[in-house]
């Protein structure tokens, strides 16, 4: 590949309908590095089967093109197809940048389709800026205790991207952009894994990574019976529960509700840490937060190091008085 030019992303959807939160982050990091020198234009990359629909939505969050690839092999993610389908847009769009969410999808594909394509690919980033007429690639390194800037001497320069990490535009129905459809070639050989069987997690209220509050606990809460007033405190709060590591493996909390570096990424506004010592493996899933409030009876707890606010004491204490001020509040 020679001549590229413009930055394409991938647009991923969401079960129920609609583009997943994670592409209109995309489609905002996208249009603010166009405004720091990167050439455009800003394209998106749909896949799937009957999401020609979904076009004009990319283009009201800040894509100026979008390329549909509809093909019956897309109507759910396997790896070689999406690798196939993805590969062969690029191909035909040429593009400088490559933009995919650190995602499921994103973490599976972005590796395969960067060797497909020649090139290299940083993942997890948290922070994307020009220089030097390149792409400069932030990412947490040495457990989230560092940042690492990376650029690529291969094109496309390519980087999966955190959730959270990036704001979206305001949506905009009137903007304009061009739909263009492209003809992938596919084989159904290529259509693999083969998925057989799913089984879908039991999930309540809002999900961990939308939540804009995470009230999240750790070992010291002593166990399952720990985590109520945690509830509470999230339900007073419209948020979610989530847990440390140790406490998901000590089977005090299920897994779908794990943050850190092997779980979930969250980025609220708000991060309640109660119990959590911080160390640097569940540091990795929430430095995206906004505001980390942190309740641990040793005030040399790590956490502290990283909170913004901070109360020294047992959270069996504190946690019904804040909760009361809560609800007062709300009320």
């Amino acid at each position: 590949m020679a001549n590229e030019k413009g930055i394409l992303i991938l647009a991923e959807t969401q079960e129920g309908g609609g583009l997943a939160a994670a592409t209109g982050e995309l489609l905002g990091a996208a249009r603010r590095l166009v405004d720091a020198g990167a050439a455009g234009p800003v394209a998106a990359a749909l896949l799937g089967s009957g999401v020609q629909a979904l076009a004009q939505e990319a283009i009201s969050l800040g894509a100026d093109e979008v390329h549909v690839a509809e093909h019956q092999l897309l109507g759910e993610y396997t790896s070689g197809a999406y690798t196939a389908a993805m590969e062969q847009v690029c191909r035909q769009v040429n593009p400088a940048i490559v933009l995919l969410g650190q995602t499921n999808i994103g973490r599976d594909l972005a590796p395969r389709l960067a060797f497909r394509l020649g090139t290299t690919v940083a993942m997890d980033c948290v922070d994307l800026s020009m220089g030097g007429g390149k792409l400069l690639m932030g990412r947490p390194c040495y457990g989230g205790n560092a940042r690492a800037v990376n650029a690529s001497r291969t094109m496309p320069q390519m980087a999966t991207v955190r959730a959270k990490s990036q704001d979206p535009l305001e949506k905009d129905p009137s903007r304009k952009g061009e739909v263009k459809s492209v003809a992938v070639q596919l084989d159904p050989s290529q259509a693999t894994p083969r998925v057989l069987e799913r089984k879908k997690a039991a999930a309540e209220g809002i999900r961990l990574e939308d939540a804009d509050v995470v009230v999240a606990g750790g070992r010291g809460c002593g166990g399952p019976e720990g985590f109520q007033p945690l509830e509470e405190l999230a339900s007073a709060l419209g948020g979610a529960v989530g847990a440390s590591r140790a406490a998901c493996d000590l089977g005090w909390r299920p897994v779908s509700e794990q943050i850190g570096l092997t779980g979930k990424v969250v980025g609220p506004t708000l991060y309640f840490a109660i119990a959590i010592s911080g160390a640097s493996q569940h540091m990795a899933g929430c430095t995206g937060a906004k505001n980390i409030v942190a309740i641990n009876k040793d005030p040399e707890a790590n956490i502290f190091k990283s909170a913004r606010f901070g109360i020294v004491g047992d959270f069996k204490q504190v946690m019904p008085a804040l909760i009361e001020a809560v609800k007062k509040l709300k009320g």
